[in-house]
């Protein structure tokens, strides 16, 4: 994968497909090539160029020591928009990978054409700041989850019940992330909201989809549902049978809720 050099580190990315340019920006602790497993081949039968890119903290792109804010992160991603040439361009992003594409669609609109938000957030309750908070514990201290364990945790926290009460599906999934380990990425253990956005959001002046997973208990669909009402005129998709993961898990549904969005601007 080549590099760009931007916000102080470099950034691995990879462009493919042809077509107008959509940015692609994971979650925590996930590598951008996730994205190419289910996203990027619908949207290159769509007709469009993807980029999909590591964040900091993901080999082979930097990962520079301490912790990292959601503005490192948007100035990351901002830079690299900025050395592609690539703006305006349309942005999907998942997770912590929404939380910046809305930042960047409140700094810049002027490189954002429009953005798909799934499993987003304006804020966080009560129970994901105590979620927040146990990661960030675990982490001071040192402890290290034994990878039954953590696979375990991972999948009744990632997926939805019907993938968990089908045992051939549980059993695959769990399988992989006993082999991939917990997928942490320390320096983005910090990355949340600024706080409560949802009155910054009502400045958001380009088009926005907010897709919700119906059985996500990162970003449950009423966290996301209150990003759809903060930003005018932003419409909302909730696609059932799938946790966190949605866009692996569900991903016939959720490629055509994005492209669906895509096309219309």
């Amino acid at each position: 994968m080549p590099f760009v050099s931007v916000n102080g580190i470099r950034l691995s990315y990879q462009r493919s497909g042809r077509g107008e340019p959509v940015l692609l920006i994971m979650g925590s602790g996930a590598a951008g090539r996730v994205w190419t497993m289910h996203q990027t081949p619908a949207l290159h039968r769509a007709g469009y160029e993807t980029i999909v890119f590591d964040n900091r903290g993901i080999a082979p792109s930097d990962a520079p020591p301490g912790d990292y804010s959601l503005a490192d992160l948007t100035a990351d991603t901002l830079g690299l928009i900025e050395a592609l040439g690539i703006g305006p361009c349309r942005i999907v992003g998942t997770s912590m990978g929404a939380l910046i594409a809305q930042e960047l669609a409140l700094a810049r609109p002027d490189l954002v054409r429009c953005a798909v938000l799934m499993a987003t957030k304006a804020r966080s309750d009560a129970t994901r700041r105590m979620l927040l908070a146990a990661e960030r514990e675990l982490t001071a201290a040192g402890i290290s989850l034994p990878p039954k364990y953590r696979a375990v945790r991972t999948v009744l926290e990632m997926l939805s019940p019907a993938t968990l009460n089908d045992d051939a599906s549980a059993s695959g999934w769990l399988e992989i992330f006993e082999l991939t380990g917990d997928g942490s990425a320390p320096g983005q253990q910090a990355v949340d909201t600024a706080g409560d956005r949802r009155e910054a959001l009502r400045a958001v002046s380009v088009p926005c989809r907010a897709i919700a997973f119906g059985d996500d208990l990162i970003c449950p669909p009423h966290l996301v549902a209150e990003v759809a009402g903060a930003i005018p005129g932003c419409d909302f998709v909730e696609i059932p049978d799938c946790g966190h993961l949605g866009n692996l898990e569900n991903p016939d549904a959720v490629n055509a809720a994005v492209i669906e969005f895509l096309d219309k601007y």
